[in-house]
């Protein structure tokens, strides 16, 4: 049995907050004690298993701001993640002390976790690096990040381990962070199937007890063809192009056809970030502009349930970023049979296989709306697809084969001796 601590910046509602729930799932069910230390936790937006009591939660360093004047969003995350590793570090109670410290987003910690008495073992997950995710504002903006970025990199090479979540990020972080000689590995993310097979189940159970199956929303007929979009409400999210591939479509289609169709947003939305309240609007202005508002439903942070309930009940699954680095939402799509319609970037193309499982298209309204088309279209292509997507899951990014691999990594490093380790980062 391992001690392992998962020190994550915020436990909110996101691919990355997803990732780590999974990981401490999979770690729990292998045996190990496995608890979290966050700046941040709010039980009514966050995944239920944070909140539920399945793993301990401990909050540190919320009262630090989380943004100066209006900016220097890293700095204050930077100094919130410190905050927290030095608590870990030295101010955690001796019954708490662990073996292994998992962290990702933020790797400024990974220097702090090391100075402890007890010297854990730590386990970075790199999602994509941290200064290709920053906006290019100018010169002031670049030199702010100088010495952030640098941070990161000298950071990340002072892991026992590094992991990321795709080969995709594997060639990015190799082109970005050049003076590093860590080869990271590759741990594909995963779906706890067992949970959407259990939740499928429920609700099938609770049909039957109605009598009836009940619409997903007010606002979407019984009959309805539904696109469904799974995404934060952020503007490198794209879900424009799903709004514009929308309207492509019922320009072509039969008016009666068009009626039926159903395009549903539903994405994590934070009050305490302007972004996600400013593009929300943003979203609802351009579906008045389109003239989409018949056709448009926008859903702000839903449930676990009730995002399992759009899951089996959506035709289609659209998933719109570009150079996404891994993505979660494709993989839920597809383990609920559901074909997938993404862009032909990034970590989907290492899931979703082109006019097999869905459509790998350009970053085009008209690419985009042509394989729409072609699902509203072709109902035996739409069901042959979606039987091949979960079976690919199954076979290639099983809960069980994430699980084995973690559980692996986790042993390979408590019985790495101290003495090694430490002269490797000294190398």
């Amino acid at each position: 049995m391992v001690r392992v601590l998962f020190l994550h910046p915020d436990l909110g509602i996101g691919g990355a907050e997803r990732l780590v729930v999974d990981a401490a799932l999979a770690l729990k069910e292998r045996g190990h004690q496995v608890s979290f230390l966050t700046n941040h936790h709010d039980s009514t937006h966050c995944f239920k298993e944070t909140a539920d009591g399945s793993f301990p939660v401990h909050v540190v360093g919320d009262w630090l701001p989380r943004r100066l004047f209006g900016r220097f969003y890293a700095i204050c995350a930077y100094l919130r993640m410190l905050y927290a590793a030095f608590y870990a570090s030295f101010f955690m109670p001796q019954r708490e002390q662990v073996d292994v410290v998992v962290c990702d987003l933020i790797s400024v910690c990974i220097p702090i976790l090391r100075l402890a008495r007890h010297r854990p073992r730590v386990l970075f997950y790199c999602h994509f690096p941290d200064q290709l995710l920053s906006s290019r504002e100018g010169m002031l903006k670049s030199l702010y990040r100088m010495p952030i970025n640098w941070l990161e990199e000298h950071t990340i090479g002072l892991a026992d381990k590094v992991l990321v979540n795709s080969k995709f990020t594997l060639r990015v972080f190799q082109d970005t962070f050049r003076r590093l000689s860590t080869v990271p590995d590759v741990l594909y993310p995963s779906l706890h199937t067992q949970y959407f097979d259990q939740m499928e189940k429920k609700l099938e159970q609770r049909a039957a007890l109605l009598d009836e199956q009940q619409p997903v929303h007010p606002r979407v007929p019984r009959n309805a063809f539904i696109y469904l979009d799974i995404n934060r409400y952020e503007r490198k999210k794209n879900h424009a192009l799903a709004l514009h591939s929308l309207r492509l479509l019922g320009d072509t289609l039969p008016a009666s056809d068009f009626k039926r169709c159903r395009l549903i947003i539903a994405g994590g939305y934070d009050t305490r970030c302007l972004e996600n309240v400013e593009h929300f609007a943003e979203l609802e202005q351009l579906t008045e502009k389109l003239k989409l508002q018949d056709n448009v439903v926008l859903l702000q942070s839903p449930t676990d349930e009730e995002k399992c309930r759009l899951l089996f009940a959506a035709h289609c699954l659209l998933y719109t970023p570009e150079n996404e680095h891994f993505g979660i939402v494709p993989l839920e799509g597809m383990y609920c049979s559901k074909p997938v319609v993404a862009l032909n970037s990034g970590g989907p193309t290492e899931t979703v296989v082109n006019t097999s499982t869905g459509f790998l298209c350009e970053k085009q309204e008209k690419s985009f709306g042509a394989a729409m088309l072609q699902l509203f279209r072709d109902e035996p292509l739409r069901l042959k697809m979606g039987d091949q997507g979960h079976k690919r899951v199954q076979q290639k990014f099983s809960f069980q084969a994430f699980a084995d691999r973690l559980n692996e990594i986790i042993q390979e490093l408590v019985t790495i001796p101290k003495q090694s380790s430490d002269a490797k980062k000294r190398e």
